[in-house]
């Protein structure tokens, strides 16, 4: 109750401080003061007061976090700071390859000092708190920009409003997991079960998409929870030097982080780590799917720097995939933007870590006359995290009699042209080029992706019309349709036409490597994109450079740059580029890097 002579705003301010500080003990530390019943008291004096003296209520008050009103839609956040993703190692010696790597690059003999935690099966996200004060929650993307849903993490509620104590900086993004405990996960499920809904496959799915729910009232129903693993962004205010002190802060300041968070010295003690957390997993309140290994020392951290979009100084160690047992129905072949053949097994479908899979990667003929795989063979799936399925063996022992093996097709499946293999090459391709659909789909798929001209509403069903009706060659004749054209089309309404259309309008203003990246030049990935862009400043100095100034680039090797001067050879690559530019389509100007360094 409020003491004697308080004013309203004194009692409201009294009461969320203890509601905050009881929170703290529930989650924080898994040591409550009080019983729920207590607490619950004190919201609801908290809510009378508030009720009575709206003046009082504020954004970060506890009786603040479920908002009335759905949102329109997600809006789209630029992170101040890359979310990385993590490069995996799947068995001992592939860590130890890591710790190696490490202890080189930093000329270290003796152990290296890491943090260890459990990797946490959920979403990813980025809380952005200014002044102590928890103004935007937004989930991680494609690591560079990711959606706003400030309205659903607010309600998660070990999650706080506000930070506690002092000494954080003024502007801090945290990272860490928002995920769905087990127990919640069954619960949910037979909650939907009984409404009539559909049933959520795994918690990680269950997360995800609960954070994606467009009213906070929904989410609120949801038992979501959150840890806490690092520090992205943050000015005015300096954070430890050591990854275990960063998350101890993180602590103080009233924010979750995992209570079986290690610091191990060396390998052999992150091994240990791992097989003791192995040991656990299933008494665990929540999915995990391997460990997170880091590097301690920041100092260190910042020396090993990063890849792509992996750092050099993390991994993620993953448990042994999960597996189960079905029967190879046919291989078919399917074809992609680069005319490569790839060999995929039509399985008897089966649930296996976490979804029902029905067809499986057999990556190449090599593989899978290695493996002797055969139609009709009852074989072992692998299926780990959002990693494709693959065929892992056969059950040799149950062979039909009568099977046949695997013989790769003479003509393309898709257009009849003739298939052919280099040589001292694995994979067999379709001679076709743009005159076969399947290379055609592909290759606009590729186009349109988010991380290349992200055309947003721009999917596999609407290609596969527009190619069909021999509506789209290349990607140029994209951007010469109207609302008219996409709104005859199948499942096209009036809205979605006009969506589609100002989304080609916006993705005309690019950057010179996702442009690059969207042609689907063989061998040139994201990394390699931006390393031309960077180095040759304009698509001009790129298409008149040979192969030996190509290879002058970072990264750029003697085959990459055969095939960037092949791709730029073909007078139909340049018209292409031509039209797309006649088009629209442009990049800011960029300094080239081989310039500078004249």
């Amino acid at each position: 109750m409020g003491q004697r002579g308080d004013t309203p705003e004194g009692r409201a301010a009294r009461l969320r401080e203890q509601l905050r500080h009881h929170n703290y003990r529930y989650y924080v530390l898994d040591d409550p003061e009080v019983p729920d019943a207590e607490y619950d008291r004190l919201m609801r004096e908290l809510q009378a007061l508030e009720a009575e003296h709206p003046e009082l209520i504020a954004p970060d008050s506890p009786t603040q976090r479920v908002g009335h009103t759905p949102i329109a839609g997600f809006t789209e956040v630029s992170h101040r700071q890359r979310m990385l993703s993590l490069d995996n190692a799947l068995t001992e010696e592939e860590f130890a390859e890591f710790d190696r790597r490490v202890r080189e690059r930093l000329e270290i003999e003796g152990d290296v000092t890491y943090v260890a935690e459990p990797k946490l099966d959920g979403a990813a996200i980025s809380l952005l708190y200014e002044d102590g004060v928890l103004v935007r929650g937004a989930t991680r993307g494609d690591g560079a920009t990711g959606e706003d849903v400030t309205h659903n993490v607010r309600t998660v509620e070990s999650i706080p409003l506000r930070l506690r104590g002092e000494g954080y900086p003024r502007v801090l993004e945290v990272r860490g997991e928002i995920y769905m405990p087990k127990a919640g996960f069954r619960q949910l499920n037979q909650r939907m079960e009984e409404e009539g809904g559909k049933p959520f496959v795994n918690p990680r799915n269950a997360a995800a998409g609960s954070l994606r729910q467009l009213d906070p009232q929904l989410t609120a129903q949801r038992p979501l929870e959150f840890y806490c693993y690092g520090a992205g962004f943050h000015e005015s205010g300096d954070l430890p030097g050591r990854q275990s002190e960063i998350l101890a802060s993180m602590m103080d300041w009233g924010l979750r982080v995992s209570s079986r968070m290690r610091v191990v010295v060396g390998a052999d003690a992150c091994t240990e780590y791992f097989h003791e957390l192995g040991a656990a997993r299933e008494s665990l309140p929540y999915e995990i799917d391997g460990a997170v290994i880091k590097v301690d020392d920041v100092g260190l951290q910042q020396r090993l720097g990063f890849v792509s979009r992996a750092p050099r100084w993390a991994i993620a160690w993953k448990y042994p995939a999960e597996e189960e047992m079905t029967l190879l129905k046919g291989v078919e072949f399917q074809v992609g933007r680069t005319g490569a053949l790839t060999p995929v097994a039509r399985l008897e479908p089966v649930f296996v870590g976490g979804a029902t899979v029905s067809n499986a990667t057999l990556h190449n003929m090599d593989e899978l006359h290695r493996k002797d795989v055969r139609v009709g063979d009852t074989v072992i799936i692998r299926r780990a995290g959002d990693v494709i399925p693959e065929v892992v063996r056969v059950v040799a022992e149950r062979r039909p009699k009568g099977t046949r093996r695997v013989v790769m097709p003479k003509r393309c499946p898709v257009c009849a042209s003739e298939v052919v293999r280099a040589e001292g090459e694995a994979v067999a391709r379709c001679s076709g080029g743009l005159i076969c659909p399947a290379q055609r789909k592909e290759a606009l798929r590729h186009f349109a992706s988010r991380r290349a001209m992200d055309i947003e509403g721009l999917g596999t069903k609407l290609i596969d019309q527009l190619v069909d009706e021999e509506i789209v060659r290349t990607p140029a004749d994209l951007y010469s349709l109207d609302e008219e054209v996409f709104a005859g089309l199948e499942r096209m309404g009036e809205k979605s036409a006009a969506n589609l259309v100002q989304s080609l309008a916006k993705s005309r203003q690019t950057t010179l490597d996702r442009f690059l990246y969207a042609l689907g030049i063989r061998e040139v990935g994201e990394v390699t994109a931006g390393s031309l862009a960077r180095y040759f400043g304009s698509m001009e100095a790129l298409t008149a450079a040979d192969e030996e100034a190509l290879e002058a680039v970072p990264d750029v090797g003697p085959i990459v740059a055969r095939h960037v001067r092949a791709f730029f050879d073909q007078q139909h690559n340049r018209d292409v580029i031509e039209a797309l530019m006649a088009a629209g389509v442009s990049w800011p100007a960029i300094e080239p890097a081989k310039d500078k360094e004249l």
